[in-house]
């Protein structure tokens, strides 16, 4: 644990916790300091003055970050006959009907992407407890409940993020990892708040957008300055 400590003692120099930077600097910032000796995922985090409690308040959607996540997603289809086939030719890891909600229902989830055609929600819908709190429930708001499952699976593993606000009012996100290029990260991060900013709730009052911040898997939080990404609007 010292040893972590020392490292992100250091990584923290240098870095003004109170200051807010562009968003070209800050990722400057977060990327030379992701120094573990694994590809750090950088995460983007935003706090919105909203109270998903509310169903007129709840934020939620889904972005195609235009540098991909980095991440090889795990994709797996509730789907029968062609449609089946079809999803297995489009490289779901994972396809099923019955036999998956079997599976599903006690707890093994080896996917992180969950699709559906409509013909099965009647089917995943029981899973809600399983699904829900992973926030992987197939919705078509987001393009996961679809009979076009082609797409859906090429979005996600192409590089499509599913976004959805918490109880405390905060969306978070990965958007790249430490290797991509400052461009590719600056990009993905301009691509996601503004999907965010589309995504704002007709039940919103007062400030929407409070608060952005980036930060690697193992690195300290740097503030983004609000109109540097266009969001200074939101206030």
């Amino acid at each position: 644990m010292a040893k972590i400590s020392k490292r992100f003692k250091k990584a923290q120099e240098g870095v003004d916790s109170i200051k807010s930077y562009s968003v070209e600097d800050a990722v400057k910032m977060v990327k030379s300091r992701a120094t573990a000796k694994f590809d750090e995922t950088i995460e983007l985090a935003i706090n919105l003055g909203v109270d998903p409690r509310h169903a007129d308040q709840m934020v939620r959607g889904v972005v195609s970050l235009p540098s991909g996540t980095g991440r090889n997603l795990r994709v797996a289809v509730f789907a029968k006959g062609a449609k089946a086939e079809e999803a297995k030719k489009a490289g779901a890891d994972i396809v099923g009907a019955e036999d998956l909600f079997e599976v599903v229902n006690k707890g093994e989830i080896n996917f992180d992407r969950c699709i559906a055609t409509p013909d099965m929600m009647g089917l995943v819908g029981r899973l809600g407890k399983v699904l829900g709190p992973r926030g992987m429930m197939p919705n078509p708001k987001v393009g996961t409940v679809t009979m076009d499952v082609t797409n859906a699976i090429k979005d996600a593993k192409g590089g499509a993020v599913e976004f959805r606000v918490e109880k405390a009012g905060i969306v978070q996100a990965g958007v790249g990892k430490a290797s991509f290029s400052e461009d590719a990260i600056v990009q993905n991060v301009r691509a996601f708040v503004d999907s965010v900013m589309k995504a704002r709730p007709s039940g919103t009052k007062g400030t929407y957008m409070k608060k952005i911040s980036l930060s690697s898997t193992m690195g300290p939080g740097v503030k983004i300055a609000l109109s540097s990404v266009g969001a200074a609007s939101a206030m």
